[in-house]
């Protein structure tokens, strides 16, 4: 039976929008149930508060629980690997650090591939680390430590919070910019380093700010520098390491992200209401608390800044030789 043109054409077009309409209406009807965001770290951290802060809002905003989910262990990695395996329906999120972009080189043999796996949503925070020193270490900036350890090579122990932790990396870019030869110690999280920087065992330490901030502020260690490209509003006059080594930056930043695939409604949605929350004064002052700024922007521009890290990471676990079993 032939059609009518009229009825035909009508019917066309009908057709062509029921992918725009059925996209609408899963995006309107987001989320139908429970949301759970796993957060690759124990409860009570800077990472968790960020996770907490965003899905309560989120959870205000929808209508339905966003439940964080701690699911610590490899450097992040297991939560990771669940994210990625997770139905890519909106309902499953990950808390991104930049940890992902470290152990994307740093491990060989990972279930996942982050980059490909894990599709961005939006960032929420970024926080310095701190380059502090002993007191007994004859230096009080960067240009004398840099002088220091060339006329000591190898004899400035320096403490991370782990092997291929952020610490490490930043460190181990501090010594390629700089050309100087450090000793790196790694210990089990930045606590137990900073014990021993107190001790005299090792002398140099690079550390998240909010762990090593009160020791700062008593005077019991020396702020060298801090890492990001502009000096932290809780220490304002220390420097940054980019003053004395211009191109230097680090810092730990905190995102969200969600299985692949996962349709481009809902995550244009999230990105949407996430930074309307990162907006709001109360949420702001609550991630100063922890040392952190907000970090806002598109889903697009999350994704290029993970691949602008995963790319420089690489290149420092590479330079260095950083390797984990």
């Amino acid at each position: 039976m032939r059609l009518p043109r009229r009825r035909f054409l009508r019917l066309a077009i009908g057709v062509a929008a029921l992918p725009i309409t059925c996209r609408i209406a899963h995006a309107q009807s987001y989320p139908t149930r429970p949301v759970r965001i796993v957060v690759g770290f124990p409860p009570a951290g800077g990472a968790d508060i960020a996770a907490r802060l965003v899905g309560q809002r989120l959870s205000e905003r929808f209508g339905q629980p966003f439940v964080i989910e701690n699911r610590p262990g490899a450097a992040t990695n297991l939560a990771t690997e669940a994210v990625a395996r997770a139905p890519a329906d909106g309902h499953t999120l990950l808390l991104v650090f930049t940890s992902n972009a470290i152990n994307a080189t740093l491990y060989h043999k990972l279930n996942f591939d982050f980059i490909n796996d894990i599709a961005p949503v939006a960032g929420i925070m970024r926080t310095p680390t701190v380059l502090h020193a002993n007191l007994s270490l004859p230096v009080r900036n960067v240009p004398e430590l840099v002088a220091y350890a060339k006329a000591n090579p190898g004899k400035v122990n320096m403490a991370t919070g782990g092997h291929g932790a952020l610490g490490h990396v930043s460190g181990e870019l501090f010594k390629a910019m700089s050309g100087t030869n450090m000793t790196h110690v790694p210990y089990r999280g930045d606590a137990a380093a900073l014990t021993d920087l107190l001790g005299g065992q090792v002398q140099i330490h690079f550390s998240g700010l909010a762990s090593s901030i009160e020791t700062i502020k008593a005077g019991k260690t020396r702020a060298l520098a801090i890492t990001t490209a502009e000096r932290a509003e809780a220490l304002p006059d220390v420097p940054t390491v980019s003053e004395s080594l211009p191109g230097y930056e680090s810092s730990a930043w905190f995102g969200v992200g969600a299985p692949r695939h996962t349709p481009a409604e809902i995550l244009q949605t999230l990105n949407n209401q996430i930074n309307a929350a990162l907006a709001d004064p109360k949420i702001r002052a609550r991630l100063a608390d922890v040392g952190g700024t907000v970090f806002t922007g598109s889903a697009a521009e999350f994704g290029k800044f993970i691949a602008d890290e995963t790319a420089k990471w690489a290149k420092v676990v590479k330079f260095a030789g950083i390797k984990v079993e």
